[in-house]
């Protein structure tokens, strides 16, 4: 599974005002370098913004138009906080949407807690690249990856070329 998934690169955000000021230290987005490092995929860039929807949007239209990830994953900005604007940011960067995703990440979360329907996560694309609204807890974010990158490399390979609808390899 290492050599399949590190065709694909991987751009981490932390959304946290406290994060970027450096008053809070990132716990989330380490961990999602470290899971998805451990599953072959190559983690080009990480960092941390400020909550709010222009500099996340700005971000996500960069990374994707640029192409320089095949995925990017956030993490936080989720929840009913009013600087909680993640999913906002993220439509407004998005193409086409990707509801799958975020509703099996929340389905399987809530046989965990019944707190996983208050997650307002989006799964979207942009050009060739997947953005997806992870939770800002380092437990919710490796229950959330647990749940879906088994599946993601097929939808990547889609995504990218790689792969055709039928899983046989693209043109």
């Amino acid at each position: 599974m290492r050599r399949r998934n590190m065709a694909y690169r991987i751009a981490v955000i932390t959304l946290s005002d406290k994060g970027a000021a450096g008053e809070r230290r990132d716990e989330s987005g380490p961990l999602i370098r470290r899971i998805t490092e451990e599953q072959g995929f190559e983690v080009v860039s990480a960092e941390i913004l400020p909550d709010g929807i222009e500099p996340l949007k700005g971000r996500l239209i960069e990374i994707c138009d640029q192409y320089t990830a095949d995925l990017i994953l956030t993490t936080g900005g989720t929840g009913f906080s009013e600087r909680d604007l993640t999913p906002e940011a993220t439509l407004e960067a998005a193409e086409r949407l990707a509801p799958g995703i975020s509703e099996a990440m929340r389905l399987e979360s809530l046989k965990i807690t019944k707190r996983a329907m208050l997650s307002r996560g989006v799964s979207v694309i942009r050009k060739r690249t997947l953005i997806i609204n992870l939770p800002g807890s380092p437990k919710a974010v490796k229950e959330n990856l647990e749940c879906i990158l088994p599946t993601l490399s097929h939808g990547l390979g889609i995504l990218c070329g790689k792969e055709s609808e039928c899983g046989h390899p693209g043109k």
